[in-house]
Protein backbone atom coordinates (compact mmCIF):
# COMPACT_ATOMS: atom_id res chain seq x y z
CA UNK A 1 0.00 0.00 0.00
CA UNK A 2 1.66 3.40 -0.81
CA UNK A 3 1.36 6.53 1.45
CA UNK A 4 -1.13 7.77 -0.14
CA UNK A 5 -3.70 5.40 -0.18
CA UNK A 6 -3.68 4.82 3.40
CA UNK A 7 -4.15 8.57 4.07
CA UNK A 8 -7.32 8.19 2.22
CA UNK A 9 -8.67 5.50 4.38
CA UNK A 10 -10.23 6.56 7.73
CA UNK A 11 -8.98 5.91 11.20
CA UNK A 12 -11.51 2.91 11.22
CA UNK A 13 -10.45 1.07 7.81
CA UNK A 14 -6.74 2.08 9.15
CA UNK A 15 -7.48 0.00 12.47
CA UNK A 16 -8.97 -3.08 10.44
CA UNK A 17 -6.26 -3.14 7.62
CA UNK A 18 -3.48 -2.63 10.64
CA UNK A 19 -5.22 -5.78 11.95
CA UNK A 20 -5.14 -7.47 9.15
CA UNK A 21 -1.33 -6.81 7.75
CA UNK A 22 -0.28 -8.17 11.59
CA UNK A 23 -1.98 -11.29 10.39
CA UNK A 24 -0.50 -11.43 7.29
CA UNK A 25 2.99 -11.00 8.96
CA UNK A 26 2.27 -13.65 11.50
CA UNK A 27 0.83 -16.16 8.55
CA UNK A 28 4.33 -15.29 7.04
CA UNK A 29 6.88 -15.68 10.29
CA UNK A 30 5.12 -19.38 10.35
CA UNK A 31 5.79 -20.38 6.76
CA UNK A 32 9.08 -18.72 6.87
CA UNK A 33 9.41 -20.75 10.33
CA UNK A 34 8.60 -23.98 9.00
CA UNK A 35 10.49 -23.24 5.35
CA UNK A 36 7.21 -22.69 3.11
CA UNK A 37 8.02 -19.61 2.31
CA UNK A 38 8.78 -18.63 -1.05
CA UNK A 39 9.63 -14.76 -1.26
CA UNK A 40 11.49 -14.28 2.25
CA UNK A 41 11.33 -10.41 1.16
CA UNK A 42 7.69 -10.50 1.74
CA UNK A 43 8.18 -10.47 5.53
CA UNK A 44 10.14 -7.00 5.40
CA UNK A 45 7.57 -5.69 2.72
CA UNK A 46 4.58 -6.56 5.05
CA UNK A 47 6.78 -4.88 7.99
CA UNK A 48 7.17 -1.73 6.56
CA UNK A 49 3.45 -1.36 5.47
CA UNK A 50 2.66 -1.89 9.11
CA UNK A 51 5.08 0.91 10.19
CA UNK A 52 3.31 3.18 7.79
CA UNK A 53 -0.39 2.19 8.73
CA UNK A 54 0.94 3.01 12.72
CA UNK A 55 2.76 6.04 11.38
CA UNK A 56 -0.61 7.74 10.46
CA UNK A 57 -2.41 6.18 12.92
CA UNK A 58 0.18 8.28 15.52
CA UNK A 59 -0.24 11.12 13.33
CA UNK A 60 -4.15 11.63 13.54
CA UNK A 61 -3.64 10.76 17.00
CA UNK A 62 -1.63 13.46 17.51
CA UNK A 63 -3.23 15.94 14.73
CA UNK A 64 -0.11 16.51 12.97
CA UNK A 65 -1.08 19.17 10.40
CA UNK A 66 1.26 20.82 7.54
CA UNK A 67 1.47 24.63 8.80
CA UNK A 68 0.20 26.12 5.50
CA UNK A 69 -1.93 23.44 3.77
CA UNK A 70 -4.13 22.59 6.83
CA UNK A 71 -3.28 18.89 5.48
CA UNK A 72 -1.58 15.92 7.43
CA UNK A 73 1.52 16.10 6.97
CA UNK A 74 4.06 14.64 4.86
CA UNK A 75 7.70 13.66 5.78
CA UNK A 76 10.36 13.62 3.23
CA UNK A 77 13.81 11.21 3.41
CA UNK A 78 16.52 12.64 4.29
CA UNK A 79 18.97 10.28 2.05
Amino acid sequence: MKIKEIRALDSEELAKQLEATRQELFDLRFRLAVKKLVNHREVRRVEKVIARLKTILRERELEIKHPVTGKPKTFQKTR
